[in-house]
């Protein structure tokens, strides 16, 4: 395919997309720069950590665990041993049912998430919404829920999951 037949991104749409992902990525970097820096933990192992501390019985398969967190099996595996050898979380096989492995949080994950949780929530604040007037903040949210229902509609708020803090 030569140059001329590639279907560019128009200066409108480039210049939409750039500030989009340029913002995005700031705001990601700083978070986990801040959660390094505070919490000592990266903000992927802070997700896992806080998933499992809203899971009933602080309890996910670790299949489950990968879908919510947009992990393949593979890097969920990695951190969750990261995690149980810092004695975070720990690994069982379901009783009774030995199709698969799922991860339990410790007493101690579940004081490091607690520990962690208000530095992630100053930092989301301090970065995302402290720029933001009132009428900005709910139109980002309505762009994040219209882009999230063309993405991935089951993620939205209310398609069976219920809200998660922090």
């Amino acid at each position: 395919m030569s140059e001329r037949e590639i279907d560019w991104l128009d200066p409108d749409e480039l210049r939409v997309f750039r500030a989009f992902n340029r913002a995005w990525e700031a705001a990601t970097a700083r978070l986990e720069a801040d959660m390094e820096r505070e919490a000592g933990l990266p903000r992927s192992y802070f997700d896992i950590l806080w998933r499992l501390r809203r899971a009933p019985g602080r309890t996910l398969r670790m299949t489950r665990l990968a879908e919510l967190t947009h992990s393949k099996a593979s890097r969920i595996t990695h951190a969750v041993g990261r995690l149980e050898a810092a004695g975070l979380v720990r690994r069982e096989v379901p009783e009774g049912d030995r199709r698969g492995w799922q991860a339990v949080l410790t007493d101690e994950g579940l004081a490091r998430a607690e520990q962690a949780a208000p530095v992630y929530a100053r930092s989301v604040r301090d970065n995302v919404l402290a720029p933001l007037n009132t009428q900005e903040r709910e139109q980002l949210t309505a762009i994040g829920d219209k882009l999230l229902a063309h993405l991935d509609p089951e993620a939205l708020p209310g398609a069976g999951q219920r809200e998660e803090r922090p």
